[in-house]
């Protein structure tokens, strides 16, 4: 019989971990398997996204195929870890509780690392639920329409031809960022009236692609929206470097209209 070891330290088997861990992610999981909001990819507009979403008592899924959520902020700038946002962000920065030092031109650094952090622990706080280590394979579609996701354990996907998954939702965010990924998926089967082929990414303009990728968040097939790099990668606009404020923004206003369209629905 197990008891306590020395300094008052419960003495607990590895057995008993392994069933904690089962039971909460098989809890976790089968309860987003059906739901409102499937966001694909955990970058800065996907979490902004999923965490507002949340915030409104939707339910939310964030399928994220890396180990850590974040996308590319963790990098900055040419593997130096600071990025900036314009006055326009501030608002979500707060929001956020993301600490920032202002400079000339009405822009602002932040620690990329404190900024990839929070958004994460925001999503989770508000009710959003993250899959990491967990990629889209495929969308499913019904009359016409985007239902949900197809999705796998990212190493098996690369490595094993082992069956996915689906989670149902009533609209899918395509946060995925330069691949645009779902929208490929879509794309490439002729699904896509009037986008014969991805538009790609144009040459940097910092200040046009900021607004591009803020202004163009649509709905490009019923149920599947894009935002952050995946609007300029699909309807080609400028890219825009480690400017982050467009993407932030970007994730709110796709929030904002997934909303509307689904309380009117």
């Amino acid at each position: 019989m197990r008891g306590r070891r020395g300094g008052g330290v419960t003495d607990f088997s590895e057995g008993q971990i392994t069933r904690a861990i089962i039971t909460a992610y098989h809890e976790k999981l089968w309860g987003q398997v059906v739901g409102d909001v499937v966001v694909v990819g955990a970058g800065p507009s996907g979490l902004v996204a999923a965490t507002d979403l949340a915030r409104r008592g939707l339910k939310v899924t964030v399928l994220e195929k890396r180990l850590s959520p974040g996308g590319g902020i963790w990098g900055g700038a040419m593997a130096m870890n600071e990025v900036v946002v314009q006055d326009a962000a501030l608002p979500l920065l707060a929001e956020f509780s993301v600490s920032f030092r202002s400079v000339k031109g009405g822009l602002h650094v932040i620690n990329a690392v404190e900024l990839a952090s929070a958004l994460s622990l925001k999503a989770v706080q508000t009710g959003a639920v993250i899959l990491n280590l967990t990629v889209a394979e495929d969308v499913c579609v019904h009359r016409g329409r985007v239902t949900g996701v197809v999705a796998n354990r990212t190493n098996l996907a690369e490595a094993l031809p082992v069956d996915p998954v689906s989670f149902e939702a009533k609209a899918v965010l395509d946060a995925t960022g330069h691949d645009a990924a779902l929208v490929q998926m879509l794309q490439r089967r002729g699904l896509l009236k009037g986008l014969t082929e991805m538009q790609g990414e144009g040459p940097m303009d910092a200040a046009g692609g900021e607004s591009f990728v803020v202004d163009k968040v649509t709905e490009v097939y019923p149920g599947l929206w894009v935002s952050g790099m995946a609007v300029v990668a699909t309807l080609g606009g400028p890219r825009m470097g480690p400017i982050f404020g467009g993407m932030l923004l970007s994730g709110k206003r796709a929030a904002d209209l997934i909303s509307d369209t689904l309380s009117g629905e």
